[in-house]
């Protein structure tokens, strides 16, 4: 598999790439090795030079930068904890298959939830530029990636797989909450008590 053909295809043709996965024989360290572990990296590096970099425009007031060291530390342990949430959520998706009419198949489950981050990852290349990480939004087209993932690789079928994927939806929006949660307060939270210590 070449990782550039795969996300190239998974985002223009979804549906034909979606059956070519189905019946792709993966392993969990193939999903993360080949794939994750570097397309994880592009929202993180962006983001990283973005705020620490470039800087955060306020307007009248200047703009703002986290410090190198707070902007690497909140980086790398973003980047630790998606992956670990990517694998939290496919392990949900599979215990919630049964559920939604879906097969019980943790490999198939880690293929659609990575597969189906392939656009939040890339459009978070605009986070290189703060100015432009608003355009981050594009990574919604994962969505839809997730519904017909859902459908075409777990086999949900069509009356409940709407269903499936907003509960999937809901429960990485939690996820990713905690550890954005989790993620500040040991990053930033650095950041403001060393702040609080300059006055």
């Amino acid at each position: 598999m070449n990782i550039f053909e795969r996300a190239k295809n998974i985002l223009i043709s979804p549906k034909t790439e979606w059956e070519v996965i189905k019946n792709e024989q993966s392993t969990v360290a193939d999903l993360f090795t080949k794939y994750a572990l570097i397309l994880a990296l592009i929202p993180v590096i962006a983001g990283f030079i973005g705020q620490s970099l470039v800087g955060i425009s306020l307007g009248p007031f200047g703009s703002f930068k986290v410090p190198v060291v707070n902007g690497l530390i909140y980086a790398v342990l973003y980047y630790v904890l998606t992956l670990a949430g990517i694998y939290l959520v496919a392990f949900i998706v599979d215990a919630l298959a049964p559920s939604f009419g879906a097969q019980k198949d943790m490999v198939s489950s880690l293929k659609v939830v990575v597969y189906s981050y392939t656009a939040a990852w890339v459009a978070g290349i605009f986070q290189i530029l703060p100015m432009l990480a608003i355009l981050s939004i594009l990574g919604l087209y994962s969505l839809y990636l997730l519904y017909l993932g859902l459908n075409i690789v777990k086999g949900s079928p069509s009356d409940k797989v709407v269903g499936y994927t907003v509960v999937v939806v809901i429960i990485t929006i939690v996820v990713y909450f905690i550890i954005g949660a989790i993620v500040g307060a040991i990053a930033l939270g650095g950041l403001m008590m060393s702040g609080m210590r300059g006055f």
